[in-house]
């Protein structure tokens, strides 16, 4: 496979790295937001055209999703409207595009953890509750409606050994500080790097297209993981539950996010671990 990767410098960026390092049935082209802007329409076809690639996987995003709220029109470029060109020049060059998602795609309401108790399936009616939600959406759409190849993978509170993210951050503030309050009500589960990339690459084997959730199993709080976390890593620090009306953002949270991932399941080389094996991984790791 000769995979051309978008945001090589993000956490799955440098992931999808690590883990096709040593493998000699991928060649992986790598291109850091600055070595290759996906919003210049004219520089991707070039580079498309040069290397000729099987795949394309884009893992550039715009992920700040308060940020998302006052820059709303980079947001918009860069989560809906390059991924359109991306999917036009799938169509027209024939490569399989590979593009990540999110679980803000879906409404999070808090009645939802009682319709869907395994996580919000694939099909589930999408209505984001903000824009950086609506940007990812929009961006989906236009791999459907243009692409003919292609993976539309949905994550939801992604961490890894590479970038920041909210293990390596209260890892950080619990050595710093004797007490700390986080969000008791908002539930999901946390999506591990290594675990995406070794799913994606799974798909790609298995020449599926379509969209698939990829998470852990299990069901927490953000409370929860953090509680986890300090355990796993010896931390001693006084841990309060909270509401998210203690944190006001700019951009409203989901209170369930969950994602189903039973469609994955299906898929004899796909790797769905629990939440907290994951989470004990990557502590080893960091």
């Amino acid at each position: 496979m000769k995979i051309l990767l978008t945001g090589a410098s993000g956490q799955l960026g440098q992931e999808w790295q690590r883990l096709t390092n040593d493998r000699d049935d991928i060649i992986l082209w790598p291109y850091t937001s600055s070595q290759l802007d996906i919003t210049n329409k004219k520089q991707v076809e070039s580079e498309l055209h040069g290397r000729q690639p099987d795949i394309v996987v884009n893992c550039a995003a715009f992920t700040d999703v308060d940020g998302a709220e006052t820059k709303k029109e980079l947001a918009h470029q860069v989560n809906s409207e390059a991924v359109a060109n991306l999917a036009e020049l799938s169509s027209e060059l024939g490569f399989k595009l590979v593009h990540y998602s999110t679980d803000y795609v879906f409404p999070g309401e808090r009645a939802d953890r009682e319709k869907c108790p395994d996580g919000y399936p694939e099909d589930y009616p999408a209505d984001p509750i903000n824009w950086y939600g609506q940007t990812k959406w929009e961006g989906e759409e236009a791999i459907r409606q243009t692409a003919t190849d292609y993976l539309i993978l949905r994550l939801s509170w992604v961490c890894g050994r590479f970038g920041g993210n909210f293990v390596k951050t209260m890892r950080q503030l619990g050595r710093e500080r004797e007490e700390l309050q986080v969000v008791n009500d908002q539930w999901g589960s946390p999506t591990f790097a290594e675990n995406v990339v070794q799913n994606t690459v799974a798909l790609l084997q298995a020449d599926k297209k379509g969209t698939y959730n990829i998470t852990s199993r299990g069901l927490i709080s953000w409370y929860d993981l953090a509680e986890a976390i300090f355990e796993l890593s010896n931390i001693d620090v006084e841990l309060e539950a909270v509401t998210s009306d203690a944190f006001p953002t700019e951009a409203e949270r989901p209170h369930f996010s969950k994602l189903n991932t039973r469609k994955l399941e299906s898929i004899s080389d796909s790797q769905i671990i629990d939440w907290r094996d994951g989470l004990e991984s990557l502590l080893k790791q960091l």
